[in-house]
């Protein structure tokens, strides 16, 4: 091989690369307790990036609808008004949630608890009878007593107690929740200076990249950047407007027929189902277990609606309102939503999806562009065999 400069960059490039990697597999402890700290402090400015990139959906939105011509004073206060505005909204919808969630279950705790008087000894009746021909099983479960008061006095007890002392003397509980409101207030302060100077810094970040980087690698990077933020975006928003659209049926039906707890379940399964795949059913199993202390045939009745509603949803409403807006096969869906669950919970499910359709999406440009380049290669070497027969 020719010692040329290029060469030469490329092989110290390679004992450099070695020699990190060397380093890192010796001091993998210290290493990872460095990218811990490092971690800790990047914190709160990543939460502050993807709080902006959230709160950027209805921010663009709101300024697309309400400052169409920005001139002048409009363009002077189109911004902060429309950041304001989105705070507001946000605000409203979590506060609106508490207020129809909060009373609904302590509504609900008191019925499930005059349900479960009712409804426990009914249980021990049929169990008394299905084990009559046994004497020591029937003679047990007909001494079993169900009081709702100790229940409530032993979890007041434990909360007061048990629960208390530990949180009381744990000093690493506490110092988490602080190190976790301060970060999430310091992720908040940074969201809004993301979102108020979104354009100015996108602009600094072009320049560098011109500056630093080669034209090639800089078209590659703002294209990615640009599908991922095309792709998150139509994501969030879609799954949002399919939880709304799905938990407002389910409210609506449920009134219609008849059956209890219409609004708390329609508000569980509509922030449920931003979960993708598994998040609907989590609320039919919530909605079940409340309609069977009702009565049962009222939570048979609800499966059914939900089996129904659900099938509409999915074959009719999903694909009209989040569409393609992931480009994945189903298989890839779940995959990404397995991988992202078993990494970071809830938070992963919703990170994975769009994730992972970016990546397929850029497989695919590449395979596709391979492909092509194959094709072209094989056609250029028939072509000049031909030529020289």
């Amino acid at each position: 091989m020719n010692l040329t400069k290029e060469n030469v960059k490329k092989i110290c490039g390679i004992i450099l690369f070695t020699v990190v990697v060397l380093v890192i597999v010796q001091n993998y402890e210290k290493v990872g307790n460095a990218i811990g700290i490092l971690w800790g402090i990047i914190f709160p400015f990543v939460l502050g990036g993807i709080i902006a990139f959230i709160l950027n959906i209805p921010m663009r939105a709101i300024e697309k609808l309400l400052f169409k011509s920005k001139n002048g004073k409009q363009k002077k206060y189109a911004r902060p008004l429309s950041m304001i505005m989105t705070f507001l909204l946000v605000i409203g919808v979590i506060a609106g949630v508490i207020l129809i969630v909060v009373p609904q279950i302590g509504g609900t705790v008191r019925e499930l608890t005059k349900s479960a008087e009712a409804f426990f000894p009914k249980v021990q009746k049929w169990a008394e009878d299905m084990f009559s021909n046994n004497t020591q099983i029937h003679d047990w479960i007909a001494s079993l007593q169900f009081n709702t008061d100790k229940l409530m006095d032993t979890a007041i007890n434990f909360l007061q107690n048990g629960a208390g002392n530990v949180l009381n003397g744990t000093f690493t509980a506490a110092k988490a929740v602080v190190s976790g409101i301060t970060a999430f207030f310091i992720g908040l302060i940074f969201a809004f200076y993301l979102l108020a100077k979104k354009e100015t810094l996108q602009r600094q970040v072009n320049m560098f990249m011109q500056a630093a980087l080669p034209e090639k690698i800089v078209n590659k990077i703002t294209y990615v950047a640009k599908l991922s933020n095309e792709t998150f975006s139509s994501f969030i928003t879609g799954q949002c407007l399919e939880a709304l659209i799905l938990g407002t049926m389910f409210f609506v039906t449920l009134s219609i027929i008849r059956l209890p707890y219409a609004l708390l379940i329609g508000v569980l399964i509509a922030f449920t189902a931003l979960i993708p795949i598994f998040g609907a059913f989590i609320g039919c199993i919530v909605g079940a277990f409340l309609m069977i202390m009702v009565s049962p045939m009222k939570a048979l009745i609800f499966v059914i609606v939900f089996i129904v509603l659900q099938q509409i949803e999915g074959n009719l409403i999903y694909p009209k309102v989040v569409g393609g807006s992931v480009g994945l096969p189903s298989l890839w869906v779940l995959a990404a939503v397995t991988i992202g669950s078993s990494l970071m919970g809830v938070a992963g499910m919703l990170f994975f999806i769009p994730f992972t359709s970016v990546i397929y999406t850029l497989v695919r440009e590449w395979t596709y562009k391979r492909l092509e380049q194959k094709k072209a290669k094989e056609n250029n070497n028939d072509e000049s065999n031909e030529s020289s027969v």
